[in-house]
């Protein structure tokens, strides 16, 4: 099969200016099809601010209202991910920005939770994978928004981490896929305070042994889970690397 990178860039990159146009040059770069998807939650608590709306989180994780969802609408499919596609026609890679909505290419039902209400936020059912490779066949790089929808009339805010593993999945039946995971640092560090103790393979004993004593923590625990959950589904390779690292061979390889 054809391989196909995807990558994840967390909202902290392609939110500063500088950082976005360093990452923005090098995934120029990377050979052969490619899709993208950003996050955007600084940018998101910005603008909520500054419209007046309380952002509310539970465990690191956005109550998103009625009001909150209009923001994030506004920020991920608007300014965020349009930011990133005049960026990349910039530098000639013809690039789409898409919601869940866009081609109903990612169904998602609204988080029913009995102990925290979370509002308008969506967990993932369905993916089209051959809506995102009709794009991708003519040369077309998908630029996925975290944004998805119920088919019935309702956007839903969904974790940008989550949009990547589940349209890894869905294109694993049609690619070999490299899913990579970009954010600050290096890699999934041993010790957090020193950016160049990298640990290069992870597996799931070594997952669940890191997590006991505490070298993975908070949110690397979920990116790891998503991480893993995509290799079970056919995923070839999963990295976590630094964003101006991705073309450096470098980070840390999650691997079975």
């Amino acid at each position: 099969m054809e391989s196909l990178t995807l990558l994840k860039v967390g909202g902290k990159i392609v939110e500063e200016p500088d950082s976005l146009v360093r990452f923005l040059d090098d995934f120029a770069k990377i050979d052969g099809q490619k899709v993208l998807v950003h996050g955007g939650g600084r940018s998101a608590t910005k603008m909520a601010e500054r419209l007046g709306v309380e952002t509310q989180m539970v465990n690191g994780r956005r109550i998103t209202s009625a009001e909150m969802l209009q923001v994030v609408t506004m920020v991920y499919g608007g300014l965020v991910n349009k930011n990133v596609v005049v960026q990349l026609q910039s530098r000639g890679v013809d690039a789409l920005g898409l919601t869940g909505a866009d081609m109903n290419y990612m169904l998602a039902d609204k988080r029913k939770n009995a102990e925290i209400d979370y509002g308008f936020v969506g967990d993932v059912k369905k993916v089209d994978g051959d809506k995102l490779k009709s794009l991708i066949c003519q040369n077309i790089v998908p630029v996925l928004a975290p944004l998805t929808h119920d088919g019935q009339g309702n956007l839903l805010n969904t974790n940008a981490d989550t949009i990547a593993g589940e349209a890894a999945k869905a294109l694993a039946k049609l690619y070999d896929v490299t899913l990579v995971f970009c954010f600050e640092k290096k890699g999934v560090l041993r010790d957090e305070n020193d950016d160049d103790s990298v640990i290069p393979t992870i597996n799931k004993q070594d997952f669940d042994r890191y997590v006991e004593s505490g070298v993975i923590q908070g949110g690397m625990i979920p990116k790891l889970q998503n991480a893993f959950n995509a290799l079970e589904a056919g995923v070839k390779q999963v990295i976590i690397t630094k964003a101006d690292e991705i073309n450096k061979n470098s980070g840390t390889t999650i691997i079975l």
